[in-house]
């Protein structure tokens, strides 16, 4: 028995290397490079788009739980993130070429795995395949995914950071250091006062954007990445309580408290790219340079990427699809990552891990493993297929979503570290099966 899965971004790759790991073969389908979307320009596998950021690490928020859960599971994402990643403070961010690289050279390199490049434009109900063709599937197969799902289709359009070079950015204006002294010198941060701060959002405010595509004029807009345009016309202080926020953080230049910070996240292993952090954006090109130009220690600032907005689809999965990220009335297809309406990218590989783990049990005879919501794997797998859930929208992983712990715990690390222990018991009986 040999299973198909489509689309070799996080979900697909981690996905096929948990059918693998079970003994079972791989046949994974890829378009790069004979045909790209939008947001793509490598031609390696698990590409990152939007950051190089894979958020906190550690037990202390939903995110970083969600990592030890998958690292208990043998995640290959995490391995290649842990291998290849940057300094970035508390976050856990890598290089993005070579945590790529990383994640193709197992996935090649893997016997149980055989790589096929081209598009996929129809799915075999009686097959077992997991599509993991991503938020930005090709028109070829998301005309097949209507006609599995019944077309019940929502969308919404995510947006990517500009990165800028070492070498451009004013250090006499700038500073490294991370807020209240954690991570060291991790960020560079471009200090701003009242006046600067002001010019800018005004610009901001007034700088024109790129057209939209397919006629969409309101765009809905996933709140977790939203153009910092956008938030700059939310109100003259969002930005300040957002990306911006001044807290923690003392200019040594004059030992002052700024009125506002730009941080900026080592991008590459080397250090020679820094993605400004926060600053997804629908601008165009020579606008960002423009109004980006007008942060202090950005004058001269060198892009070599642009941020962008691009098409992100996912599917209204609660009502048709189970936790374990199979269809109900197909059981023997199943989605993985941000077309399942998880966001982020370690909650699209947790989707990937979750539909590739329980699409091997099925295929080898064995009982399901579900996860429950004690657990961040499951409280994502039960929160997309919630049919209590009236206006489904993307999610992140956090401790909302999450079984209520019985007692009300005021202490956010004391309650974090209880949501930990819940899980990690939970997940060790179930490694234990």
């Amino acid at each position: 028995m040999k299973i198909k899965i489509i689309g070799a971004g996080l979900a697909g790759c981690e996905a096929a290397w948990q059918i693998a790991k079970q003994g079972i073969e791989v046949e994974l389908w890829e378009m790069k490079p004979e045909k790209y979307s939008p947001a793509h320009k490598s031609e390696n596998f698990a590409e990152l788009v939007c950051s190089n950021s894979l958020r906190a690490d550690g037990i202390h928020n939903a995110v970083g739980l969600l990592k030890e859960e998958m690292r208990k599971f043998g995640s290959l994402i995490m391995e290649c993130a842990d291998l290849t990643k940057v300094p970035a403070g508390g976050a856990l961010a890598v290089d993005r070429e070579g945590f790529s690289k990383a994640v193709t050279d197992k996935i090649k390199s893997h016997p149980l795995i055989t790589v096929k490049y081209g598009e996929v434009t129809s799915i075999n109900e009686d097959e077992y395949t997991i599509i993991a063709a991503g938020p930005l599937a090709s028109e070829g197969i998301i005309d097949d995914i209507k006609r599995l799902t019944g077309g019940d289709y929502l969308h919404f359009f995510d947006a990517a950071a500009p990165i800028v070079t070492l070498e451009s950015i004013d250090m006499n204006k700038a500073f490294r250091g991370a807020r209240y002294g954690k991570g060291g010198d991790d960020y560079i941060n471009c200090p701003m006062n009242k006046d600067e701060y002001l010019l800018f959002r005004n610009e901001l405010i007034r700088a024109e954007a790129a057209p939209l595509h397919e006629g969409v004029e309101n765009p809905n807009v996933f709140e977790g990445c939203m153009p910092i345009e956008i938030m700059a016309m939310r109100g003259e202080d969002t930005m300040r309580f957002g990306p911006l926020k001044p807290v923690g953080l003392t200019n040594p230049h004059d030992n002052s408290r700024p009125y506002a910070v730009v941080q900026l996240r080592q991008d590459n292993a080397d250090g020679t790219l820094y993605n400004i952090v926060g600053f997804q954006t629908h601008l165009k090109f020579g606008e960002q340079k423009r109004v980006f130009g007008l942060i202090p220690s950005l004058e001269n600032a060198e892009f070599v990427r642009y941020g962008k907005m691009h098409r992100n689809t996912y599917i209204n999965s609660p009502g048709i699809m189970t936790n374990t990220y199979n269809l109900i009335k197909y059981p023997k297809i199943y989605f993985a990552g941000q077309i399942t309406g998880v966001e982020g990218y370690i909650e699209s590989a947790s989707s990937g891990m979750v539909a590739g783990i329980n699409c091997g049990r099925e295929v080898l005879g064995k009982e399901k493993l579900v996860f429950s919501s004690n657990t961040a794997l499951g409280s994502l797998s039960n929160y997309i297929s919630n049919t209590a859930v009236t206006d489904f929208q993307p999610m992140n992983v956090n401790f909302g979503i999450f079984n209520p712990l019985g007692e009300r715990i005021k202490d956010k690390k004391e309650k974090a570290e209880r949501f930990a222990e819940r899980s990690f018991k939970e997940l060790d009986e179930l490694l234990q099966k």
